[in-house]
């Protein structure tokens, strides 16, 4: 593929720097909050507003396919030919809800530029992302012949663990089938800092549910004698833990992939050291599992949260009552080879072990999936690496990633590919938080990287995946 193609795609990009920005701020405007189905219309518009986009830039066989739960947006462009690796395209259009909306300093879906960033729901998780990987596409072209083929699947449920996908998939394989997944919902350490994240954990989310008696009651008459169930909540949450920082659920390690010498070195180049914590976090100390890095912590070793609890009465002044119900939200981050049944399985020994008869207990499933781990010595990822040191001046870190995109693991089991995963997300975007927000100087040579990358993996042509596996 000539140079000049390249350059000429870079130049169309720059030009049209105001109009990708507005495409985004259309985009961000939609609010497709997955969870809640008071947002079914809006998650609709949002797929049909994608797959219109798609359309306009020329993408074939666009389709908004439905699903058990929100649809799948699909497309593809196999005008480059056998012979040249096929890149699936994976990103989603829902965001998570904006409440508290007050804490915004403007509206959630009203998106806003202040200085350098773009504020809005969905401006760094993901709608920046999939925006900047369809703008690449456009630029490339719109100026030259495309050097890979590409599909692309993008969906709307990913920010509740992808229930859908996995069938989906399933019954798409010959449709989906493709050399790599170029997965861009993840993020950057720095502006000046272009990062590959090889690795994801995995999630498993439960909701914990105490009962103890029939209904509220006085506490000055029955406390004492019934036990609170908030009492038992909390002691049961603070003994999922011990002094230094294990989790106790009986098992939970035994199937944990221990790091190797070389890899821990590898992590310990990164700079995300206490310091770096304590700033992007406002805390005032770091806690955690006794033996291991802040960044092993967050990347490579299995954890377990506490998202929420409630019980009894919560509101203003006072109201003396023994609560029937506790509940507490708890996910699991989960590393290679844990698997999020055996997850469950392991909690419900736990409660079985530690809660008293004077209350009764359930657990309900809010979903979840595997860690996924990627090749860092694949000729995709060295394409990946050239196009951030085109862009940026300097190779990629390679490191690991606490979240999750239960996506990555469902391609690799079903299709048997790996994941690039990249994106330009930062620790600062107030991702899931309000304000979320995106450095718009960041998306832009995001934009430029990623038009590199489809012509540096065209280079390498098909003997990239001769030997793959």
């Amino acid at each position: 593929m000539s140079p000049t193609f390249q350059s000429e795609a870079l130049q169309y990009a720059r030009g049209r720097a105001k109009r990708f920005l507005d495409d985004l701020k259309a985009f961000v405007a939609v609010p497709s909050v997955s969870t809640d189905p008071a947002y079914r219309e809006e998650i609709d518009r949002a797929a049909r507003w994608i797959a219109d986009r798609m359309r306009e830039l020329e993408i074939d066989g666009v389709e908004v396919c439905p699903t058990g739960g929100h649809p799948v947006v699909y497309g593809e462009v196999l005008s480059a030919g056998p012979g040249v690796p096929t890149v699936l395209v994976y990103g989603h259009y829902d965001v998570q809800p904006a409440e508290p909306l007050e804490l915004w300093t403007s509206g959630a879906y009203e998106p806003a530029v202040r200085g350098d960033y773009l504020y809005g729901r969905g401006a760094t998780d993901m709608k920046g992302q999939v925006m900047a990987v369809l703008h690449a596409v456009e630029a490339v072209a719109r100026t030259g012949p495309l050097p890979v083929n590409i599909k692309f699947l993008i969906e709307g449920e990913e920010e509740i663990g992808s229930p859908s996908l996995r069938s989906f998939v399933e019954s798409n394989k010959e449709r989906l089938r493709c050399d790599v997944a170029l997965n861009t919902d993840t993020g950057m350490i720095a502006p000046d800092r272009p990062t590959i994240v090889y690795a994801l954990r995995g999630l498993a989310c439960f909701e914990i549910r105490l009962y103890g008696p029939g209904n509220d009651l006085h506490s000055g008459i029955y406390g004492g004698v019934v036990h609170n169930p908030a009492q038992v909540l909390c002691e049961l949450i603070a003994g999922m833990h011990d002094g230094d920082g294990h989790v106790t659920l009986p098992g939970f390690y035994e199937a944990v992939r221990p790091l190797t010498a070389e890899e821990r070195s590898e992590l310990a180049r990164l700079p995300m050291d206490e310091s770096f914590y304590r700033e992007k976090t406002g805390a005032p100390l770091l806690w955690g599992e006794a033996g291991f890095t802040p960044v092993e912590r967050t990347g490579a070793r299995p954890t377990l949260e506490v998202n929420g609890i409630l019980s009894g009465y919560t509101g203003p002044g006072a109201k003396t009552v023994l609560p029937a119900l506790a509940m507490a939200k708890i996910s699991t981050r989960l590393v290679p080879d844990q698997d999020p049944g055996e997850v469950r399985e392991q909690l419900m020994r736990y409660l079985e072990a530690k809660a008293p008869p004077t209350v009764r207990w359930e657990i309900v499933d809010l979903g979840g999936g595997p860690a996924s781990l990627s090749r860092r010595d694949s000729g995709a990822a060295a394409a990946l690496g050239r196009a951030m040191e085109q862009v940026w001046g300097k190779p990629p870190l390679f490191k690991r990633e606490g979240g999750s995109v239960p996506a990555v693991s469902i391609l690799q089991d079903l299709l048997g590919i790996d994941s690039l995963n990249t994106g330009f997300s930062l620790p600062d975007d107030n991702m899931h938080g309000p304000d979320e927000r995106l450095h718009l100087p960041t998306w832009y040579r995001g934009i430029e990287m990623l038009i590199h990358f489809f012509f540096n993996l065209g280079e390498q042509g098909g003997t990239l995946f001769k030997n793959k596996g």
